[in-house]
């Protein structure tokens, strides 16, 4: 087979509609009907389900507390309305975050989960995002471990990497595949 990837030559936010744009195309030939996206602020949580009419949408945010204690980044009206738009929500513990950065942060050692997130990461920030949303989206069983999905994450804010899965749950990370490569910034 062969199929087309496409390099940015920038991170970021620059790149989100693309990435929309690309997955939505890539799963239409596939026939994959799950799109995972990443959202840090919401901003792409309200553009996927307008973007990706007709595939199960699901926004994964930052967990509640990620940048500051008690408080979720999303506000709670722009999180009523991505569902209203017809998309999954969902906040939760970070695959490979939680308790394994409580143990970095007053330990001062990495944990297993941020050993693999670390080097998920040499092939680009929205590689790493786009797995850990993947397996986050399993667990909470808004996706399936046995149909193929795409998933979008980013550097920072926005989308700038989609990928073709086969899904896993986070205790069985190692049946995760990545599949396909659909387009991720050159530069890491």
């Amino acid at each position: 087979m062969e199929t087309r990837v496409v390099y940015f030559e920038q991170r970021g936010t620059s790149n989100t509609q693309r990435v929309l744009e690309l997955a939505a195309l890539r799963a239409s030939e596939l026939g994959v009907g799950d799109i995972v996206v990443a959202t840090t602020g919401g901003t792409v949580g309200m553009m996927a389900p307008d973007a990706l009419p007709g595939f199960n949408v699901v926004v994964v945010t930052h967990s509640t507390g990620f940048a500051e204690t008690g408080r979720q980044e999303v506000p709670t009206e722009v999180i009523d309305e991505i569902r209203r738009k017809g998309a999954h929500v969902l906040t939760t513990t970070h695959a490979f975050g939680g308790v394994g950065r409580a143990v970095r942060n007053r330990l001062k050692t990495y944990q297993t989960e941020e050993i693999i997130a670390q080097t998920l990461r040499l092939m680009g920030q929205g590689t790493k995002v786009a797995v850990e949303v993947t397996l986050m989206a399993a667990d909470a069983g808004l996706i399936s471990p046995h149909n193929e999905v795409i998933a979008c994450g980013g550097t920072g804010h926005g989308l700038d990497t989609a990928l073709v899965l086969k899904p896993a749950h986070a205790q069985s990370l190692f049946d995760l595949e990545i599949r396909e490569v659909i387009c991720k910034p050159r530069v890491p």
